[in-house]
Protein backbone atom coordinates (compact mmCIF):
# COMPACT_ATOMS: atom_id res chain seq x y z
CA UNK A 1 0.00 0.00 0.00
CA UNK A 2 1.68 3.51 -1.10
CA UNK A 3 0.95 6.22 1.41
CA UNK A 4 0.36 9.75 0.17
CA UNK A 5 0.30 13.29 1.71
CA UNK A 6 -3.14 13.78 2.48
CA UNK A 7 -4.37 10.33 3.24
CA UNK A 8 -5.68 9.54 6.03
CA UNK A 9 -3.11 7.61 8.28
CA UNK A 10 -4.25 4.25 8.06
CA UNK A 11 -5.83 2.91 11.82
CA UNK A 12 -4.90 -0.25 13.97
CA UNK A 13 -5.22 -2.01 17.20
CA UNK A 14 -1.80 -3.19 18.50
CA UNK A 15 0.10 -4.18 21.64
CA UNK A 16 3.12 -1.66 22.81
CA UNK A 17 5.06 -1.12 25.68
CA UNK A 18 2.35 0.55 27.31
CA UNK A 19 -0.34 -2.15 26.71
CA UNK A 20 -3.26 -2.33 23.70
CA UNK A 21 -3.69 0.93 21.99
CA UNK A 22 -6.21 1.59 18.67
CA UNK A 23 -3.91 4.03 16.79
CA UNK A 24 -6.35 6.74 16.47
CA UNK A 25 -7.86 6.80 19.63
CA UNK A 26 -4.70 6.59 21.08
CA UNK A 27 -3.12 10.13 18.84
CA UNK A 28 -6.47 11.95 19.97
CA UNK A 29 -6.74 15.46 18.90
CA UNK A 30 -3.04 16.19 18.27
CA UNK A 31 -0.29 15.57 15.88
CA UNK A 32 1.61 12.18 16.23
CA UNK A 33 5.00 11.17 14.56
CA UNK A 34 5.27 7.55 13.76
CA UNK A 35 8.31 6.05 12.85
CA UNK A 36 9.67 2.49 12.15
CA UNK A 37 13.28 1.00 12.97
CA UNK A 38 14.72 -1.86 11.24
CA UNK A 39 15.38 -4.38 14.81
CA UNK A 40 16.30 -4.02 18.69
CA UNK A 41 19.38 -4.27 19.88
CA UNK A 42 20.90 -2.60 16.90
CA UNK A 43 23.38 0.54 16.92
CA UNK A 44 21.55 3.19 15.06
CA UNK A 45 18.22 2.48 16.25
CA UNK A 46 20.10 2.39 19.57
CA UNK A 47 20.71 6.24 19.11
CA UNK A 48 17.75 6.82 17.26
CA UNK A 49 15.18 5.93 20.23
CA UNK A 50 17.63 7.61 22.56
CA UNK A 51 17.27 11.03 20.48
CA UNK A 52 13.73 10.31 20.53
CA UNK A 53 13.59 10.14 24.28
CA UNK A 54 15.52 13.42 24.98
CA UNK A 55 13.14 15.31 22.91
CA UNK A 56 9.81 14.79 24.55
CA UNK A 57 9.44 18.29 26.08
CA UNK A 58 10.32 19.79 22.16
CA UNK A 59 7.46 17.50 21.02
CA UNK A 60 4.76 17.81 23.82
CA UNK A 61 5.36 21.84 23.19
CA UNK A 62 4.20 21.04 19.56
CA UNK A 63 1.45 18.99 20.68
CA UNK A 64 2.88 15.49 18.81
CA UNK A 65 2.80 12.03 20.40
CA UNK A 66 5.77 10.53 19.34
CA UNK A 67 5.23 6.18 18.86
CA UNK A 68 7.60 3.64 17.04
CA UNK A 69 7.06 0.18 15.41
CA UNK A 70 9.35 -2.81 14.47
CA UNK A 71 8.64 -6.20 13.50
CA UNK A 72 10.14 -7.45 17.14
CA UNK A 73 8.01 -8.22 19.73
CA UNK A 74 7.30 -6.17 22.62
CA UNK A 75 9.00 -8.21 25.18
CA UNK A 76 12.60 -7.52 23.40
CA UNK A 77 11.62 -4.06 23.12
CA UNK A 78 10.77 -3.53 26.87
CA UNK A 79 14.18 -5.32 26.87
CA UNK A 80 16.28 -3.58 24.78
CA UNK A 81 14.74 0.15 26.68
CA UNK A 82 17.18 -0.87 29.28
CA UNK A 83 19.88 -0.53 26.74
CA UNK A 84 18.75 2.38 25.63
CA UNK A 85 18.41 4.42 28.71
CA UNK A 86 21.86 2.88 30.03
CA UNK A 87 23.81 3.79 26.80
CA UNK A 88 22.08 6.94 25.87
CA UNK A 89 21.10 8.59 29.30
CA UNK A 90 17.41 9.14 28.39
CA UNK A 91 14.47 7.02 29.06
CA UNK A 92 11.92 5.42 26.33
CA UNK A 93 8.94 8.06 27.18
CA UNK A 94 6.86 6.33 24.37
CA UNK A 95 5.49 3.63 23.28
CA UNK A 96 6.88 0.52 21.09
CA UNK A 97 4.84 -1.06 19.50
CA UNK A 98 5.49 -5.07 18.65
CA UNK A 99 4.88 -5.84 14.88
CA UNK A 100 5.80 -9.63 14.95
CA UNK A 101 3.12 -10.45 12.13
CA UNK A 102 3.81 -7.09 10.36
CA UNK A 103 0.61 -5.39 9.88
CA UNK A 104 1.44 -1.74 10.70
CA UNK A 105 4.23 -2.41 8.73
CA UNK A 106 2.52 -3.85 5.52
CA UNK A 107 -0.19 -0.83 6.40
CA UNK A 108 2.48 2.02 6.13
CA UNK A 109 4.07 0.29 3.09
CA UNK A 110 7.37 -0.03 5.14
CA UNK A 111 9.52 -3.26 4.38
CA UNK A 112 11.00 -2.59 1.14
CA UNK A 113 12.50 -6.03 -0.56
CA UNK A 114 14.78 -4.15 -2.01
CA UNK A 115 16.77 -3.95 1.36
CA UNK A 116 17.00 -7.38 1.40
CA UNK A 117 15.33 -8.73 4.06
CA UNK A 118 11.67 -8.14 5.83
CA UNK A 119 12.58 -5.52 8.14
CA UNK A 120 11.44 -2.44 8.30
CA UNK A 121 13.24 0.68 6.93
CA UNK A 122 13.84 3.84 8.89
CA UNK A 123 10.51 5.50 8.22
CA UNK A 124 8.86 8.58 9.41
CA UNK A 125 4.98 9.88 8.61
CA UNK A 126 3.73 13.22 10.60
CA UNK A 127 0.30 13.04 10.86
CA UNK A 128 -2.17 16.00 11.83
CA UNK A 129 -4.92 16.17 14.05
CA UNK A 130 -7.30 15.20 11.70
CA UNK A 131 -5.31 12.25 11.39
CA UNK A 132 -4.15 13.11 7.75
CA UNK A 133 -0.88 12.49 6.60
CA UNK A 134 1.48 16.09 6.26
CA UNK A 135 4.86 14.35 5.96
CA UNK A 136 6.66 11.25 4.86
CA UNK A 137 10.53 10.35 5.30
CA UNK A 138 12.55 7.44 4.40
CA UNK A 139 16.04 6.87 5.26
CA UNK A 140 18.06 3.65 4.43
CA UNK A 141 19.11 1.41 7.50
CA UNK A 142 22.55 2.94 7.29
CA UNK A 143 21.43 6.32 8.07
CA UNK A 144 20.44 7.55 11.71
CA UNK A 145 17.48 10.18 11.21
CA UNK A 146 17.55 13.85 11.83
CA UNK A 147 15.07 14.96 14.37
CA UNK A 148 15.92 18.75 14.73
CA UNK A 149 14.64 18.67 10.56
CA UNK A 150 11.84 16.57 11.66
CA UNK A 151 10.92 19.46 14.16
CA UNK A 152 11.71 21.99 11.35
CA UNK A 153 9.28 20.02 9.10
CA UNK A 154 6.47 20.24 12.01
CA UNK A 155 7.32 23.85 12.95
CA UNK A 156 6.71 24.59 9.59
CA UNK A 157 3.34 22.69 8.95
CA UNK A 158 1.56 23.67 12.23
CA UNK A 159 2.76 27.33 11.29
CA UNK A 160 1.44 27.02 7.83
CA UNK A 161 -1.91 25.82 8.70
CA UNK A 162 -2.73 28.93 10.45
CA UNK A 163 -1.18 31.80 8.71
CA UNK A 164 -1.73 32.27 4.41
CA UNK A 165 2.30 31.61 4.29
CA UNK A 166 4.94 28.79 2.93
CA UNK A 167 8.53 28.43 4.12
CA UNK A 168 11.62 29.11 2.50
CA UNK A 169 14.85 26.80 2.02
CA UNK A 170 16.32 26.52 5.07
CA UNK A 171 13.73 27.88 7.11
CA UNK A 172 13.84 27.85 10.54
CA UNK A 173 11.24 28.93 13.52
CA UNK A 174 11.65 32.76 13.53
CA UNK A 175 13.00 33.40 10.16
CA UNK A 176 11.31 35.27 7.46
CA UNK A 177 8.57 33.61 5.31
CA UNK A 178 6.73 33.76 2.02
CA UNK A 179 3.40 35.52 1.51
CA UNK A 180 1.28 32.72 0.13
CA UNK A 181 1.55 33.59 -4.05
CA UNK A 182 -2.25 32.69 -3.69
CA UNK A 183 -3.00 36.01 -1.80
CA UNK A 184 -3.24 39.20 -4.06
CA UNK A 185 -1.52 42.37 -2.84
CA UNK A 186 -4.50 43.32 -1.71
CA UNK A 187 -5.35 40.58 0.95
CA UNK A 188 -1.97 40.35 1.60
CA UNK A 189 -1.98 44.06 2.74
CA UNK A 190 -4.75 42.85 5.39
CA UNK A 191 -3.50 40.25 6.96
CA UNK A 192 0.56 41.46 6.81
CA UNK A 193 0.29 45.14 7.48
CA UNK A 194 4.01 45.63 8.12
CA UNK A 195 4.33 44.58 4.53
CA UNK A 196 6.81 42.82 2.58
CA UNK A 197 9.88 42.70 0.58
CA UNK A 198 8.73 41.94 -3.19
CA UNK A 199 11.83 40.15 -4.60
CA UNK A 200 9.68 39.15 -7.22
CA UNK A 201 5.93 39.09 -7.96
CA UNK A 202 5.25 35.69 -6.68
CA UNK A 203 8.57 35.73 -3.77
CA UNK A 204 7.25 37.94 -1.14
CA UNK A 205 9.47 37.73 2.19
CA UNK A 206 7.19 38.63 5.52
CA UNK A 207 8.37 38.55 8.65
CA UNK A 208 6.95 35.27 10.62
CA UNK A 209 3.17 36.41 11.51
CA UNK A 210 3.12 34.61 14.85
CA UNK A 211 6.93 36.44 16.14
Amino acid sequence: MSLRLGDTAPDFTADTTEGEINFHEWLGDGWGMLMSHPADFTPVCTTELGAVGGLGERFAKRNVKAIVVSVDSVEDHKAWSKDIEETQGNTVNFPIIGDADRKVAQLYDMIHPNEGDTSTVRSVFIIDPNKKIRMTLTYPKSAGRNFDEILRVIDSLQLTDNYKVTTPANWQDGDDVIVSPALSNEDAEKLFPAGWNELKPYLRMTKQPNK
